[in-house]
């Protein structure tokens, strides 16, 4: 009987170290020494072998004190390795970690090589090390040999147990694994790998500090107390990360690193996908409940005064990165619903309560709702029962929200005249309430701040008169208040922010704001603003005292009145400016225009003024000069002053610094562009006097008369380089994410400011942009004029919108303001983005624009409507649409919109956002399709009326649109278990490639017999080249971007008729059936992404199926035609009838009902076939048929195979003996299957199937054989012989299951008694072979060679080294050559030619070994070598 193999021996009794007792009595010592000898003279010389000569003595000593005390080699090594241990904890003082050289002796590597082994146990050494040392001091990582802790932090969990002293193991751990954050986070050491160790310990604790109540019920006495010490562990490194973010700005530099990779095992123990969900998820809202609650020290009134610096620009980062990790596991739901719950039931910690509210509106768009939910339910909670904390709850997280301004969530003052501005509010149901509410408020006053005092006072709640002395006494009170802050309630501004979190500003810059706001809306409306007029009558005092003087300031009128001289004289006409203060106004402005002329500046001295107020001066110098033309000479100059004054503001930099700002990309994430802080104002204020600068240069002269100034301008701001980043990313926030929202004026200088900045591209470093979220895009070096394409996404009608505004204002700039540059200038300067996106959103937003072929007046200039009082974008982009010169743009091969192009902007446009409604969707569609490009000549985009290289492209898009949206990688195809994604994109597109697909086929149909008799099916040979040009699998990426690119071709079949996949073809006066090419197909592609490794997905299987059916309508003889291509399966593609077999019980109701809807006559014979296999095996497991006999003995070995996986165990194998002697073939053929779901238990363990199980039954079948003296091998032998089943079953496995064949092989070897096998004379031959694939298997990749065991590996026990296995395949061969037969090297050159150079040894030995040696045969002993 076959010895144990490693580790699974059973050893003799032992006293437990951990209880003191030393072994004694012979027999016990006898036992032990038998053991000894027994196990190490058979399994560990080799391992011994593999040692230096030095380590060999070591162990010898080792061997023999272990013999003479009478105790296992194991134990003795524990003893010996714990002092070793001891001994360098001592000397490392603090180290958490052993480096390599404290890892260096030998007797620690002797002790790691015995543990692989099996012979050194792990909690032997831990047990050692708990007796004879100080856990206490002791670096954590010395329990781990190899400085990872992936393998060995489970078996590290149960010794924990043992310490008397909990509270002191939690300190230290906490400590221990502190310091380890703090060494991951320097830069010395390497940070993926302890990152990658933290996390290992990340995870064991979450796995039994958060186990499944079904866990829970394992080693009930012991798990509660590990349970409470994980727990406690991760609460007390909670608790240093929540500590560490209240102090975070007296923190150093190395704490924050450190505390940030201890958030980074949140990260990754939540996509390693390692730990149960349910766990996961219950340690994310224990620790974000705990997060809330913890040290709740600020009262009520703190938060209020405090919670303005909790908003999620300004909190802490420490805190917003964990808050951040947590919403990755927690939906937007629970954790309302989580806060809900600790509101309601815990003390909480004001600040984590408020800017959770903040991180939440910022990372969740859904966040918005479920907080006004929360207010509701806590305002009528409130007025409900009377309840204070739940009113104080919900106006602290009013207010918190509103500090995150309006795009994420409501005002304040909008928020409070919601709830109680009208008598439906919370508060008007009763006197009681109305009470409550104002007597709420009036305890507030102490501790609020002026502008929610402000709200307060100007938009009250809604009380009834006679209520309202509640109210007027409230008043009273706040403005009482304000009056402490010296703030006066007259003095506010017209359009002042009342829940702005700004300080107040002082009512002259106020009143500057509203003029401004003013002007902005007489210049819209051309109407007084209704506000002023009341403010005139009804605010007189701040009307007369900071609005009209900030609206009469002395500046140099315009010659042409603008919308501020016009408004003044409106203001006029209608009596609202006294006379003596508008003449005052006009003389003041005629001095201005004095000194001016004269070039005298009426500036304060410079040296009382900062670098920024006097950058702000010289660029409204330069406004004043650009709408001037007498003045247009200055310019040049005034630039070169505000390139000086930037200079002072940035910061002079150092020659070698701006050298190197050369070399540099300019790194920019489209998900979150950041702005440095420094440098936020500066960008702000240059981008906003450009766009000013550009609408009154425009309004005052056209663009031809406007001089240089913009360009100079621009690339003055290129010229700083350190500037750029921040420049960038501030348009990427404005264009990428606010497009939309941004008004015309915007829309115009920025688009201005783009083109300049294409002038300068030369000027700017390449940009590698990056996103962070799904179907987001990446990219690398690209030039600065190709990033406004990604900035300029067609996703949404909205986002098409803007892209037509900004590309319109872009290109009408371009031709105006080089109007008089040639064509060729033209063509090479103008953004080709610019032209193609208008070529596809101006035709579908715009009927009018389909089909227009010209007929624009060159002399007419676009650029002229954008400056009208109310830009009309429609007439603005269809006078461009007809300009001559943008036709003849458009018309250059740089410029033109080829259908790929356009195919990809209009799929990725989501359609449930799309303006246009599906009817006008559609009609769209067929107008570019069959109108626009099919009818169009190659050069310019089309396909020259081919409908097929039409579908070519469609389908190439629609896949490359999809491998752009779906973010594959191993994990997610693991995850999905090579599920198809579901196809994105518009559903009309997919409509008209079907509807093409059919005039195609339509057309084959029409034409002459032998006109397409030797062509190959258009739509395989396209998705083959696709394939093929992804090029060969070398490596793993490679890998999984083909099968990525195969599943979605899958997908794109599934959409089309099933009868395309079929060819119908005349063969004589008849048309009959013909599948080539869709078996080429799956034969070189599809097989090789299907899970089994030797059947398809059901969904392509009923699909094949379905079309054969339908295209055998054509044909005299369908069922003759049906049964011919079932017949040709077997030979040409038995996959495909490998997955009709296995997916027989679904599809066979399918083809019945398809068959009489279809037909009249009777079932095919095929499919009649098919179906008598099936019951036949049912009889035969029913015992209804005493034997299973058949012509076809792989197909009823395919039915048998996946009949007996749905029987229980101890059936199967009656099942087996049942076959009898006769059935040799149908069990051959049965053991194929069997090895080949053993292989994709290896390859796909995620799948359900138990690798153990799969090898057992396999070894069961093979045992079966030999015991009816037929062999097995031919299931392994790749020859040509008619014996192998190569060409018929082995071409029905995938690519990657032939390759595992050698694995397969020598597993199921070493579970059977092979000295049978080894008289077969084919043995050789294949072990060979075997050998050879398994060798060059190695050389692909280790992780692929693993030898697998009949029975499950024992806890920590860790599988054989790759090396390991192919040396035991080969001490196996050298062992068995010489008792093979004769007969066995009857073909020697064909065994040396398949050994070659991979191992001359084993060469040398078959060339010799065909000799009988002395021994005569190899003992049992000998052949088991596992």
């Amino acid at each position: 009987m076959a010895a144990n193999p490693p580790g699974e021996g059973a050893p003799p009794p032992r006293c437990p170290i951990g209880q003191g007792r030393r072994p004694c009595g012979d027999q016990w010592q006898r036992s032990a020494r038998r053991w000894e000898v027994q196990n190490v003279t058979s399994h560990y010389i080799p391992m011994v072998c593999a040692l230096a000569a030095v380590k060999i003595q070591l162990l010898n000593r080792l061997w023999e004190e272990a013999s003479v005390l009478g105790v296992p080699l194991g134990v003795l090594s524990a003893r010996t390795a714990a002092a070793n241990i001891e001994t360098i904890s001592a000397e490392s003082g603090k180290a958490v970690l052993l480096n390599a050289e404290q890892r260096g002796p030998l007797i620690l590597e002797l002790a790691w090589h015995l543990h692989r082994e099996g012979i050194l146990s792990l909690e032997e050494l831990l047990e050692k090390l708990e007796l004879e040392a100080d856990r206490s001091s002791l670096p954590l990582f010395h329990i781990p040999f190899n400085g990872r802790a992936a393998t060995h932090v489970c078996p590290v969990a149960a010794p924990l147990l043992n310490h008397p002293d909990t509270s002191a193991l939690e300190d230290w751990l906490c400590g221990s694994l502190r310091l380890l954050c703090r060494q991951a986070g320097g830069a010395s050491l390497d940070t993926e790998a302890l990152q990658g160790i933290l996390t290992d310990f990340g995870v064991m604790f979450l796995h039994n500090g958060f186990r499944k109540t079904s866990e829970m019920g394992r080693k009930l006495e012991s798990q509660p107390i590990l349970s409470k010490i994980c727990c406690a562990v991760l609460e007390g490194m909670l608790a240093w990360v929540l500590d560490t973010a209240a102090k975070e700005k007296q923190e150093d530099a190395s704490t924050l690193r450190a505390v940030k990779c201890w958030l980074g095992v949140f990260s990754l123990t939540a996509s390693q996908g390692t730990v149960p969900p349910e766990a996961l998820q219950q340690f994310f809202s224990h620790t974000f409940t705990h997060v809330l609650s913890y040290n709740p020290q600020l009262k009520v009134s703190d938060a209020i005064s405090l919670q303005r610096e909790w908003s999620f620009a300004r909190n802490s980062t420490v805190l917003s990165t964990l808050y951040q990790k947590l919403f990755v596991v927690l939906s937007a739901e629970e954790l309302i619903g989580h806060l809900q719950q600790v509101l309601e039931a815990n003390e909480v910690s004001w600040h984590h309560v408020l800017s959770c509210i903040s991180t939440l509106l910022v990372c969740r768009a859904e966040a918005e709702q479920l907080v006004k939910d929360l207010l509701g339910h806590l305002l009528r909670k409130g007025f409900e029962n009377y309840d204070l904390e739940s009113l104080i709850t919900a106006f602290l997280i009013a207010r918190q929200a509103a500090l995150e301004g309006p795009a994420l969530f409501m005002p304040y003052s909008e928020w409070f005249k919601l709830a109680f501005g009208s008598a439906g509010g919370f508060h008007g149901s009763s006197k009681k309430a109305m009470v409550f509410l104002f007597k709420f408020l009036s305890e507030l006053v102490p501790f609020e701040a002026p502008q929610y005092l402000k709200v307060h006072i100007m938009h009250p709640p809604f009380v009834p008169a006679k209520y309202r002395p509640f109210l007027l006494e409230y008043i009273t009170l706040a403005k009482t208040r304000l009056a402490d802050f010296k703030v006066a309630i007259e003095d506010m501004g017209l359009y002042e922010d009342l829940s702005s979190t700004k300080d107040a500003l002082q009512p002259h810059c106020q009143a500057l704001q509203d003029v401004e706001k003013a002007v902005q809306i007489f210049e819209n409306t051309g109407k007084i603003p209704a506000v002023v007029l009341e403010a005139s009558v009804f605010r007189r005092p701040y009307y007369i005292s900071h609005f009209l003087p900030a609206l009469l300031m002395p500046r140099l009128l315009p010659e042409t009145p603008d919308s501020h001289v016009a408004l003044i004289d409106a203001l006029k006409r209608a009596e609202k400016i006294p006379l003596n203060t508008y003449s005052k106004f006009i003389e003041e402005c005629q001095s201005v225009k004095e000194k001016f002329l004269h070039g005298e500046r009426n500036l304060e001295d410079s040296d009382l003024k900062g670098p920024l107020e006097l950058l702000k001066a010289e660029l409204e110098a330069l406004k004043r000069l650009v709408t001037d033309q007498s003045r247009q000479d200055a310019l040049p100059a005034q630039v070169a002053v505000i390139s000086e004054k930037l200079a002072g503001v940035l910061g002079r930099r150092k020659d070698e610094d701006e050298a190197a700002s050369l070399s540099l990309r300019i790194k920019l994430n489209l998900s979150f562009p950041e702005v440095q802080q420094q440098d936020q104002e500066v960008v702000n204020l240059l981008l906003t006097a450009f766009c000013q600068n550009v609408m009154a240069a425009s309004y005052f002269s056209p663009l031809d008369r406007q001089g240089v100034w913009p360009s100079l301008f621009v690339k003055m701001v290129c010229g700083h380089q350190q500037l750029l980043p921040s420049l960038l990313s501030r348009l990427s926030q404005l264009i990428y994410h606010q497009g939309p929202s941004l008004n015309d004026a915007h829309i115009i200088g920025l688009a201005v400011f783009v083109v300049h900045l294409n002038e300068a591209k030369s000027l700017i470093p390449e940009v590698d942009i990056c996103s962070w979220v799904p179907h987001g895009v990446t990219a690398r070096g690209l030039p600065v004029s190709e990033l406004w394409d990604h900035l300029l996404p067609c996703r949404t009608g909205e986002s098409i919108v803007f892209c037509m505004r900004f590309c319109t204002a872009a290109v009408s700039y371009f031709l105006c303001k080089f109007s008089s540059f040639s064509h060729e200038f033209l063509c090479t300067s103008l953004h080709p983005g610019f032209v193609k996106k208008l070529q596809y959103v101006v035709p579908r937003l715009s009927v009018e624009a389909r089909g227009t072929g010209g007929g624009g007046d060159v002399a007419e200039f676009p650029w002229k409507p954008f400056f009208h009082s109310a830009v009309c974008y429609h007439k603005a982009v269809l006078c461009l649409w007809k300009q001559t010169r943008f036709r003849e743009l458009s018309q250059e091969k740089t410029f033109q919109l080829t259908l790929q192009e356009w195919l990809l902007m209009e799929l990725g446009v989501h359609p449930d956002e799309d303006v246009l409604s599906a009817s006008e969707r559609q009609e769209y569609h067929y107008w570019a399709l069959y109108q626009r490009y099919l009818p169009a000549s190659a050069a310019s985009g089309g396909c020259e009326g081919d409908l097929r290289e039409a579908c070519a492209v469609l389908i190439g898009s629609i896949l490359d649109s999809c491998q752009r949206s779906e973010l594959f990688s191993c994990s997610h195809l693991e995850k999905t278990k090579r599920s198809v994604p579901r196809l994105r994109g518009s559903p009309e597109i997919h409509c008209r490639l079907q509807e093409m697909l059919l005039e195609v086929e339509l057309e084959r149909r029409r034409a002459p017999a032998d006109s397409h008799a030797a062509e190959k099916h258009f739509l395989f040979r396209m998705l083959q080249e696709r394939v093929k040009a992804l090029g060969p699998e070398a490596a793993e990426g490679e890998r999984l971007l083909r099968q990525q690119e195969l599943i979605l071709q899958t997908r794109v079949l599934l959409g089309l008729p099933p009868s395309l996949l079929i060819t119908t073809r005349w063969k004589g006066k008849e048309i009959a059936l013909d599948c080539e090419d869709f078996f080429c197909f799956v034969n070189t592609e599809l097989k090789n992404v299907c899970s089994r490794g030797y059947a398809l997905s059901y969904d392509i299987t009923a699909h094949f199926f379905r079309g054969l059916l339908s295209a055998s309508l054509e044909c005299s003889r369908p069922a003759e035609e049906v049964t011919a291509i079932l017949a040709s399966c077997q030979a040409r593609c038995p996959v495909l009838l490998c997955s009709a077999v296995r997916w027989w019980r679904k599809l066979e109701p399918v083809l019945c009902c398809e068959w009489k809807r279809l037909f009249t006559a009777p079932l095919a014979q095929g499919l009649q076939r098919l179906g008598g296999l099936q019951r036949s095996v049912n009889s035969f497991l029913s015992s209804e048929a005493s034997s299973l006999v058949s012509d076809l003995p792989w197909i009823s070995a395919a039915f048998l195979h996946f009949a007996l996986q749905q029987q229980p165990a101890c059936e199967k194998a009656g099942a087996l003996r049942r076959l009898g002697p006769g059935a040799d073939q149908i069990l051959v053929c049965l053991l194929f299957f069997s090895v080949m779901d053993f292989i994709s238990a290896r390859l796909a363990p995620q799948e359900g199937v138990d690798v153990p199980r799969a090898l057992d039954w396999s070894s069961q079948v093979a045992r079966l054989l030999e015991e009816q003296g037929s062999g097995w091998l031919e299931v392994f032998r790749s020859g040509e012989t008619v014996q192998s089943l190569d060409p018929l079953l082995h071409g029905a496995a995938s690519d990657q299951h032939r390759k595992q064949l050698p694995v397969a092989f020598y597993s199921l070897l070493f579970t059977l008694h092979p000295e049978r096998l080894i008289r077969e004379p084919m043995f050789l031959s294949v072990a060979v072979d075997m050998y050879t694939q398994l060798l060059q298997l190695f050389m692909e990749g280790p992780a692929a060679v693993r030898v697998d065991h009949a029975e499950p590996l024992a806890h920590g026990q860790e599988p054989e080294d790759p090396s390991a296995v192919i040396q035991a395949a080969r001490r196996f061969l050298v062992q068995a050559i010489p008792q093979c037969p004769l007969g066995s090297f009857s073909h020697l050159h064909q065994l040396l030619d398949l050994c070659g150079e991979l191992d001359p040894e084993l060469k040398a030995t078959l060339t010799n070994g065909w000799q009988p040696t002395v021994e005569g045969s190899l003992s049992d002993d000998e052949l088991l070598l596992f």
